[in-house]
């Protein structure tokens, strides 16, 4: 009870409350999202005709399974050859049922393994020879997108005010993306690289409620959407964009959030080895030998570590604390909010709080949803200085820089 009252006095100083702005119905922009990358084949089915249409815009019917693989340089369908280096599925308004080979942790490298992810989407399916691999992309409505990224990243029977926030979060990442990446194959990647996609799958009454009551709302700095980040726990003080991902965004600063102690990640403890550790340094370019220690350096305004320091035999490396759970693996390490309990063979780690803390808290916003703030309050508080606003209303925001 001391933790409500504390919560709800915090949020309240912070916290000014407005008016929504009106939502009129526009036509929501598609967004591009990356299924897969880097496949060789995959099937897709539809329960009316599926359309194939190639790169010379001729189009042709199939009324059973479309098996599709790559040979060579050349796209097959059932084994026959498509023209050019780019195949467009589509069902008319139906759904389309795609069997993926499984992914990594991380979504986009395909394994060897003959094991297949089924996956129900709608909209139309672009399959693009790129190198040696295919790109499978889902051409989506932007709030049917929304639609399944909401149950892929939190549990549906929450709060609807948290799932309202959510929905806003995710279709402002989208759209913040989407107006930046002209130049890309995609929009964003259906992995936690971007935001968990799933298609339908976990799509429900409340998840359909939360996104079309927040319908074409989104997150905005002088009028362009913002990089809407979110995690799972912040455990404490939210992280700075600039000591993650060295992003200046003014809307992106540590606050408060003693409101996620019912998180099962709020603390945990990890252990790895160091070999693996070796070994996946060098897979992403670090020139690492055999590693003698491993010593934070700095730590953020939050207290998460910013740095560590590895002495090896073949020198020194400074390495950034999201680095070391990119090497690991984010599952194994769940945040940057640790210490080093031991070093030997394996490296043990205890800490606090899952994923990178920068945006909204994902358990946090759960708490202040039952305790009785509406979504856009919870949104003005973990992304300070932004206003709601409508998505046909912005302007593209400043690209990043590098």
């Amino acid at each position: 009870m001391i933790m409500r009252q504390y919560c709800a006095g915090l949020v309240a100083a912070v916290i000014v409350a407005g008016c929504l702005p009106a939502t009129p119905v526009q036509a929501a922009p598609a967004i591009r999202v990356l299924l897969a990358g880097d496949i060789q084949r995959l099937e897709v089915q539809a329960d009316q005709v599926l359309w194939a249409t190639d790169a010379h815009d001729r189009a042709q019917a199939h009324r059973s399974m479309l098996r599709i693989e790559l040979q060579g340089a050349t796209i097959l369908l059932n084994g026959s050859p498509a023209a050019g280096d780019q195949v467009t599925l589509r069902a008319g308004g139906q759904d389309l049922k795609l069997w993926l080979p499984r992914q990594n942790g991380n979504g986009l490298s395909a394994q060897s393994a003959d094991e297949k992810a089924a996956l129900q989407i709608s909209g139309s399916l672009q399959i693009v020879r790129r190198g040696k691999g295919l790109l499978v992309i889902n051409q989506v409505d932007l709030e049917e997108y929304v639609k399944g990224v909401v149950p892929s990243e939190v549990n549906s029977a929450w709060h609807q005010e948290m799932l309202k926030a959510q929905a806003v979060a995710a279709r402002t990442y989208a759209l913040y993306q989407h107006m930046l990446s002209a130049s890309r194959d995609y929009d964003v990647a259906a992995s936690i690289q971007d935001q968990v996609y799933r298609g339908r799958h976990g799509l429900d009454a409340r998840v359909e409620q939360a996104v079309e009551s927040t319908r074409g709302l989104v997150i905005t700095y002088r009028g362009a959407p913002i990089y809407a980040a979110f995690s799972s726990t912040a455990a404490g003080i939210t992280e700075d964009a600039m000591v993650v991902w060295s992003k200046d965004l003014p809307y992106l600063k540590g606050v408060e959030c003693p409101f996620d102690l019912e998180s099962p990640y709020y603390q945990w403890k990890a252990s790895f080895r160091v070999e693996v550790l070796e070994k996946n340094l060098r897979q992403l370019g670090f020139p690492v030998g055999t590693i003698a220690t491993l010593t934070p350096l700095s730590h953020s305004r939050a207290g998460r570590v910013a740095t560590l320091r590895i002495l090896h035999s073949k020198g020194e490396l400074i390495l950034r604390g999201e680095e070391l759970r990119k090497a690991v693996g984010y599952t194994v390490v769940p945040s940057t909010q640790f210490t080093i309990e031991s070093f030997g063979q394996d490296i043990v780690l205890t800490g606090y709080g899952a994923g990178h803390a920068v945006g909204m808290c994902q358990w946090g916003a759960k708490e202040l949803a039952e305790l009785g703030y509406s979504f856009s309050s919870i949104l003005r508080y973990y992304y300070p200085g932004t206003e709601l606003q409508n998505a046909a209303l912005t302007k593209a925001p400043p690209l990043p820089s590098s």
